[in-house]
């Protein structure tokens, strides 16, 4: 038997999705006696929690993505670019585009979530989210090219309109956007404008709920407001938002007329459900697992990250962020491989909480871990720090720490840049 069939012969891991979740799982089997097979639509692992910076021209995309065939060079694991179509789950094989099918022994699913429009999906095209570089380059040319036609502009309520920025949704990723945008037009742009003052953005938060950063303990919400506020963001909680359109949001008899709509409000499942034929009563669509992140009736099934409904000890579901998704990710890549060299398998998951973080322009942040609570320049370096370590490839950490420190010496963005495409 030549060495290529052998390696044929081993049984067959594929991981649906080259994010955290799926990322961790490779690793964890990259010594495995198994074949592995990571199938993503995109050809890059991506660290979303700074996508905002991306967005807001704090960093370029390729300081916060690597492509995945480089990360996993040299291991038993093979990479395919492909676009999931389905799961069969009777003859074990996962459908792709083109008819093409791929088998498996052992199946991950870690294939994330999409923009959540609450069943308005028509405001999806006035008020894009932030989950894919292709979304925060759109948001960064629209944000930037808003500041160049207030330029040219000489009505004044339409370079107001394009100097209003109306962000959706005041969980980390909106808070965090607000700040950026509103630490760009003080700081970032400054004395680059001839006809307008940038300081004159206006920026809205607007959160369905009682407060900011709902899931961070009360104290730590209001010194994000004060600090959002010093910035000079304008927050709406208890406000609803009734109609997004071209240009503008609609809320309880107020109407924002603002060229730039960011949408940060909800996440919604991938279509793992649907693919793998169960039922689920979750509202945002995630695959109920069990204590050992299997779907029922197939223990060769995992589902992990944004895409699972787990529990934690107190039956509440766990959290969509990264750590839980890293945290899934290497514990099933351990049991798969316990599983295959014949040892008991009896220890579920558990996922250890390491805290909450968010940062809020560019030296404050809001840190919750276990019992301790602090904010400002403390959490910040708490927050650069975690982040740093989370960033796959050494070459991305040292790049976003000099473009972090560049920024932070001279508030200035390095990556301003309005890229035309070509019709």
């Amino acid at each position: 038997m030549s060495p290529d069939s052998a390696q044929f012969s081993l049984p067959h891991v594929v991981i649906l999705g080259a994010g955290f979740g799926g990322m961790n799982a490779a690793f964890k089997l990259r010594h495995a006696q198994c074949r592995v097979t990571i199938i993503d639509r995109s050809n890059h692992h991506l660290f979303q929690p700074l996508l905002y910076q991306v967005a807001t021209a704090g960093l370029s995309p390729g300081e916060i993505a690597a492509p995945i065939r480089h990360i996993l060079r040299g291991k038993n694991i093979e990479v395919l670019m492909a676009e999931v179509q389905g799961v069969d789950t009777e003859k074990k094989r996962v459908l792709l585009e083109a008819n093409r099918t791929v088998e498996y022994d052992y199946l991950i699913v870690a294939t994330g979530s999409r923009h959540s429009y609450f069943g308005h999906n028509e405001w999806e095209e006035f008020a894009p989210g932030l989950k894919s570089i292709a979304d925060a380059t759109k948001i960064r040319k629209q944000l930037l090219c808003a500041y160049e036609e207030a330029e040219l502009e000489t009505d004044a309520n339409r370079r107001t309109e394009l100097l209003t920025v109306v962000i959706i949704g005041a969980g980390p990723t909106g808070v965090e956007m607000a700040g950026s945008i509103a630490e760009l037009a003080k700081k970032g742009l400054h004395r680059e404008f001839q006809n307008f003052n940038p300081e004159r953005t206006r920026v809205i938060l607007i959160e369905a709920g009682s407060r900011v950063l709902a899931p961070f303990p009360e104290s730590l919400s209001e010194s994000a407001a004060k600090e959002l506020q010093t910035l000079g963001v304008e927050i709406r909680v208890n406000s609803r938002v009734q109609s997004v359109t071209n240009n503008e949001v609609s809320l309880d008899g107020e109407h924002i007329r603002a060229a730039t709509i960011i949408w940060a409000a909800g996440v919604q499942a991938s279509r793992a459900a649907k693919w793998l034929n169960v039922d689920t009563n979750d509202k945002a669509g995630r695959v109920p697992v069990d204590k050992f992140l299997n779907i029922a009736g197939h223990p060769e099934i995992f589902v992990i990250g944004d895409t699972a409904l787990a529990l934690d000890k107190d039956g509440k579901p766990l959290p969509g962020v990264a750590p839980v998704a890293i945290q899934q990710g290497k514990y099933v890549g351990k049991r798969i491989t316990g599983m295959l060299q014949g040892k008991a398998q009896d220890k579920a998951f558990h996922y250890f909480d390491k805290g909450l973080l968010a940062a809020i322009g560019r030296t404050y942040a809001v840190a919750h871990v276990g019992k301790l609570k602090i904010s400002g320049w403390p959490a910040w370096l708490v927050w650069v720090f975690v982040h740093i370590a989370y960033l796959i490839g050494f070459r991305n950490r040292v790049l976003v720490l000099t473009e972090w420190a560049w920024a932070y010496t001279t508030y200035q963005r390095g990556v301003r840049l309005i890229v035309e495409q070509k019709e």
